[in-house]
C-alpha cells in the first residue's frame, strides 16, 4: 500500500512530515495514514510537472497513445486489488468497486484512441489573402481536484485525456480516499507514464494547497469535480490568473415516471439511478416524480425494492449498499428526512440511521412529498427517495427544472415521442430515457446551469485539455 506522495517520479513525505488518517467508514476505524502535503509540496509538484510537460508534449501521438493503452491494461490487471482498496477506504460494495475500476480503466483505452485524432484544420480566408491554419496544442500543467465518491474513476476521467493531449498533471485527491489515488498513480508509472507527468499530493490544507498550486506561473488549467459550493470558491480563485477551468459539480436529478411506463422496469431503473455505489453519486436520482394515477403503485414497488436492499460492510456477500462516507453525511441525510416528514411526507420504508459501528443509513422512500420541500432542493447524496405525485405535465417539468442544478435526469415512458419531447424540455446536461444509468467514456459527461462547465469523455473530453491556436499564413 503506497502512503507517500508522488512528486517528479519520487515517493516522498510532506515537507513537515504530517500524516492524514484514513478511516474505514464501515467501522470508523483507522486503516492507514498518508503523507500530508503542504503548500510547498504543491509548488514542488507543479515545478516537476512543468519540467516534464514539454518533453511529454513532444512525444509522438502514437507513442503517447500506446502508453495510455498500457495504462488501461495495467489497471484492468489490478482490478481486484484496486477494488478492495476502494471498499476499504470508501465502503462501497465490492461489486460496485470492481465496476468502478472497469469504468476507470476504460477512459485510458478510449483516450488512447482519441490521442491520435486531435484534429486541426486549414482553409482559405474569404478574402483570399492568406490561409487559416488551426491547431490544438496542450494547455500545459493542469491542477486536478478529485472527490471521494469515485476514488479511481474521477481521476482517470481527467488524467487520461489530459495526458493524451500532452499535458502534465498535479492531483489533489480527497482526504477520505487517498489510497486509491496513490496506487493508481503508481500503476500508471509502471505502465510507462514518464516521471513528473503525473504527480499526486494529498493534503489536509486544501485552501493553502490550492492557492499555491494555482498561483504557480506554470499552472494553466484547473479541473475539479465536487460540490457546487466548493466549485464557486475555486472559480473565484482561478479568476485572478484567468485559468482555464473544467468543473463537474453537483446534481439534483429528477426521475420522471409517466402512467404508461412499465412500472417494473421503472423501479428497476430507479434502483440503479438511486442506489448504485451506495447512493453517493452526483448523477443519483434525487426527486421522483410519478404521475398521480400510478404514484401509489410506483411508491409501493419502490419501497419493496428498497426494503430488500442489504446494507452492511461492502466486503460481505450480498451487500448492495455500504456505509456513508462519514458521520456528517449521516447527520445531513437525517436532517433532510426529518424536515420532509415534518412538512407532511410519509415514510414508506426506512427513515433513519442504522446503529453503528460505521456510518449507515437505512434505504428510505418518502411518499407525498411537496415539490417545494427542502429535500427536493438539496443534493441528498444518500439512500433516500422522495416521491412527488403529479397530474399536470407542464407543471411537473417546471418543478423538475426549478433548481440551479442541471446535471442528470431520467424519464420512463412507453411513448418514445413523449419521452423525447420531455427530455428536450429538461434543463439537464444528460438524460436517461428508460435507462437508470448513462455514464460512458464515449459520451459527453457534464451539466447545465450550476452543475458545471465543460465536458468529460467523448471526443469533447480531450479538447478540454487543449488550446486553440490560429496561424495566418501566406506562401
Amino acid at each position: 500500500m503506497q502512503t507517500q506522495m508522488l512528486i517528479g517520479g519520487q515517493w516522498c513525505d510532506g515537507a513537515d512530515g504530517a500524516r492524514i488518517p484514513v478511516l474505514d467508514p464501515a467501522s470508523g476505524e483507522e486503516i492507514a495514514s498518508v503523507a500530508a502535503g503542504t503548500a510547498a509540496d504543491a509548488t514542488a509538484a507543479v515545478d516537476a510537472a512543468d519540467r516534464a510537460q514539454k518533453s511529454w508534449a513532444g512525444v509522438a501521438p502514437r507513442e503517447r497513445a500506446e502508453i495510455l493503452r498500457n495504462c488501461w491494461q495495467t489497471l484492468i490487471a489490478h482490478t481486484d486489488e484496486l477494488a478492495e482498496l476502494i471498499t476499504c477506504e470508501h465502503g462501497k460494495p465490492l461489486a460496485d468497486a470492481r465496476g468502478e475500476i472497469g469504468y476507470a480503466a476504460e477512459f485510458f483505452r478510449w483516450n488512447s484512441e482519441e490521442t491520435v485524432r486531435i484534429h486541426g484544420s486549414m482553409s482559405t480566408a474569404p478574402s483570399g489573402a492568406n490561409k487559416i491554419i488551426v491547431r490544438h496544442p496542450p494547455v500545459g500543467v493542469v491542477v486536478m481536484v478529485t472527490p471521494w465518491n469515485f476514488p479511481a474513476a474521477m481521476i482517470t476521467r481527467k488524467v487520461a485525456p489530459a495526458l493524451g493531449a500532452g499535458n502534465a498533471v498535479v492531483i489533489k485527491p480527497p482526504q477520505e480516499t487517498p489510497l486509491t489515488a496513490l496506487r493508481v498513480a503508481d500503476l500508471l508509472q509502471e505502465a510507462g507514464v514518464p516521471d513528473g507527468v503525473i504527480n499526486v499530493v494529498p493534503t489536509a490544507d486544501s485552501g493553502g494547497w490550492f492557492d499555491a498550486a494555482t498561483e504557480h506561473r506554470a499552472t494553466r488549467m484547473v479541473s475539479f469535480t465536487g460540490s457546487t459550493e466548493v466549485g464557486r470558491v475555486l472559480l473565484r480563485r482561478c479568476a485572478d490568473r484567468v485559468l482555464k477551468v473544467a468543473m463537474e459539480l453537483g446534481g439534483n436529478a429528477p426521475f420522471i415516471v409517466f402512467n404508461d411506463a412499465d412500472l417494473d422496469a421503472a423501479v428497476e431503473g430507479a434502483m440503479v439511478a438511486k442506489m448504485r455505489h451506495s447512493a453517493e453519486t452526483c448523477t443519483a436520482a434525487n426527486r421522483f416524480f410519478a404521475e398521480a394515477d400510478i404514484a401509489d403503485a410506483f411508491t409501493e414497488k419502490l419501497a419493496a425494492a428498497m426494503g430488500d436492499v442489504q446494507v452492511g460492510n461492502g466486503f460481505e456477500p450480498g451487500v448492495t449498499c455500504g456505509p456513508m462516507i462519514n458521520p456528517s453525511a449521516i447527520e445531513s441525510i437525517g436532517s433532510l428526512v426529518s424536515a420532509a416528514v415534518d412538512g407532511g411526507a410519509s415514510v414508506a420504508v426506512g427513515g433513519s440511521a442504522i446503529d453503528g459501528p460505521g456510518y449507515f443509513f437505512a434505504p428510505t422512500v418518502l411518499s407525498g412529498v411537496d415539490p417545494g420541500a427542502s429535500i427536493t432542493r438539496e443534493e441528498i447524496f444518500g439512500p433516500v427517495a422522495p416521491v412527488i405525485p403529479f397530474a399536470d405535465h407542464d407543471a411537473m417539468v417546471a418543478h423538475a427544472n426549478d433548481t440551479e442544478m442541471g446535471l442528470a435526469a431520467y424519464v420512463y415512458t412507453e411513448d418514445l415521442a413523449k419521452g423525447l419531447r420531455t427530455a428536450e424540455r429538461l434543463e439537464s446536461g444528460m438524460v436517461g430515457l428508460n435507462r437508470g444509468a448513462m455514464s460512458d467514456p464515449a459520451a459527453p459527461f457534464g451539466g447545465m446551469k450550476q452543475s458545471g462547465l465543460g465536458r468529460e469523455g467523448a471526443s469533447e473530453g480531450i479538447y478540454e485539455f487543449c488550446e486553440t491556436q490560429y496561424i495566418a499564413a501566406s506562401w
